[in-house]
């Protein structure tokens, strides 16, 4: 899509942008390379330039000017995303929304908060502590609330909070023709007119620019107990899981992390424990509340030739714990010097978790792969992490069929392609395998909202 005609019109949209930005607009190749890919090996493709913006003010002069030119717009925010989210495949300006990193505004009496987009959770939760809030949505790493909106992030603890989707309120958005929108209220519910606040949360950047969002917040709990339960095989970590779903433990957090996984934990995060499937729990609650609930959690596990179920309070060994469960691409990527990883999830109801799991380690295991599988188990979601030498083109071959047929399992089970990496570039393919005719009808929303197809062109179902 490299043609004069577009490379005229960005070079006058960049001279507008110039004038506008300053030495705050940036062609320099390290730092277009750095905002076109991601930690995996979707190949990415760099912008022609980055913005880096202050407020929404500006966002909203850059999406008018670029509008102008029919120039692609790809919003940024901490980069962690997996699925090729924010490369550039026609170009365009970047805009880097991580100086936008202002709380605007905390309602404890309303457990609420509005911030803007490239505020981090963590950032949030250290400004949160001594009110005795906190935020719960975790994808592990230290992604932008932002950017977490826009893909609909979940993580460790969806299984009790939720997900992005049930814990944003409101959001501020620049649309494609450079309106600024706000979709809802601080109210915690409300009748009125077309939710446009999900459906912009999943959006991918495809439909406008999140510039702001109002969270939900929480009361941190009297008693947060963490701990690990080892098992006989992961049929049985799974079966576990599910039994406690189903009699309606409330699990803040139940991990799955497989052998080869606690391998790599022991190995990086200098842990010591016995290499077999484990679950990683915690509980949130009172005192005697987070005691019955691990107790129960114990009698679950014994039944199934689990445990013993070791536990902790203590913030630093919880700390360790969940810092450990959280660097597990970085521990298995350790293991595997010289080769490229290619993380990818899947989510299924809960009745099919264990088959699908134990189904995928069949395979990856007859396709000869190594493939460490960790999930947010609670919710049906796990991750495949898969390693290939991209000089082996056999290797590769055999990584892209099996990664096909995990998809096609999952969906198969009434499951999706993806629970929470979101679509991306990645896996635009599979979108119509599990929706049908439905992704006609969000084309048709596309078209309606971004005419130009400027907002992240080539993403989710932006294409």
């Amino acid at each position: 899509m490299d043609t004069p005609d577009r490379r005229n019109s960005t070079t006058q949209a960049l001279g507008e942008l110039c004038s506008l930005l300053g030495d705050r607009l940036s062609t320099a190749p390290a730092v277009r390379e750095a905002h076109g890919k991601d930690q995996t090996w979707n190949p990415g493709a760099p912008p022609d330039a980055v913005a880096f913006v202050r407020d929404t003010g500006e966002v909203q002069k850059i999406v008018s000017i670029c509008a102008r030119y029919k120039t692609p717009v790809i919003a940024y925010g901490t980069g962690t995303s997996l699925e090729g989210h924010f490369s550039a495949p026609f170009g365009g300006i970047s805009v880097d929304l991580s100086g936008m990193n202002r709380i605007i505004a905390v309602h404890a009496d309303d457990l609420n908060a509005t911030v803007e987009a490239g505020v981090t959770r963590k950032q949030l939760n250290a400004y949160l502590r001594d009110q005795g809030l906190f935020f719960p949505v975790d994808p592990g790493a230290d992604a932008s609330l932002g950017g977490m909106a826009a893909t609909r992030a979940s993580g460790t603890n969806a299984v009790r909070y939720g997900t992005m989707r049930e814990n944003v309120l409101n959001l501020t958005a620049v649309m494609a023709d450079g309106t600024v929108i706000k979709t809802g209220s601080r109210a915690r519910k409300s009748s009125a007119g077309y939710d446009l606040t999900r459906l912009l949360v999943g959006s991918e950047g495809t439909l406008g620019i999140i510039t702001e969002v109002t969270v939900k917040l929480y009361g941190i709990p009297e008693s947060i107990v963490a701990g690990v339960c080892p098992f006989p095989s992961v049929e049985a970590c799974c079966k576990a899981t599910i039994q406690a779903i189903q009699m309606g433990l409330p699990v803040a957090r139940i991990e799955l992390v497989d052998a080869e996984h606690v391998k790599a934990f022991n190995a990086y995060s200098k842990l010591d424990l016995k290499v077999t499937p484990t679950l990683f729990l915690e509980f949130h609650g009172t005192e005697a509340s987070t005691r019955e609930q691990a107790e129960t959690f114990g009698a679950i596990a014994e039944e199934l030739g689990g445990g013993p179920f070791s536990w902790a309070s203590k913030e630093e060994d919880r700390q360790k714990l969940w810092q450990a469960r959280h660097d597990a691409f970085w521990a298995t990527r350790a293991l595997m010097p010289g080769k490229e990883s290619f993380a990818t999830d899947v989510c299924v109801p809960i009745s099919r978790l264990a088959e699908c799991v134990t189904e995928t380690q069949a395979d990856l295991a007859a396709s000869g792969l190594y493939g460490p599988i960790v999930g947010h188990v609670g919710d049906g979601n796990f991750h495949v992490v898969l390693y290939c030498d991209r000089s082996d083109p056999d290797e590769v071959q055999r990584v892209k069929e099996a990664y096909g047929r995990l998809i096609d399992r999952a969906i198969a089970m009434e499951g999706t392609c993806t629970g929470e990496h979101g679509i991306g570039s990645g896996k635009v393919a599979y979108l119509e395998r599990e929706h049908g005719p439905a992704l006609g009808y969000m084309k048709a929303v596309k078209r309606a909202l971004d005419p130009q197809n400027i907002l992240n062109p080539g993403k989710n179902a932006a294409i």
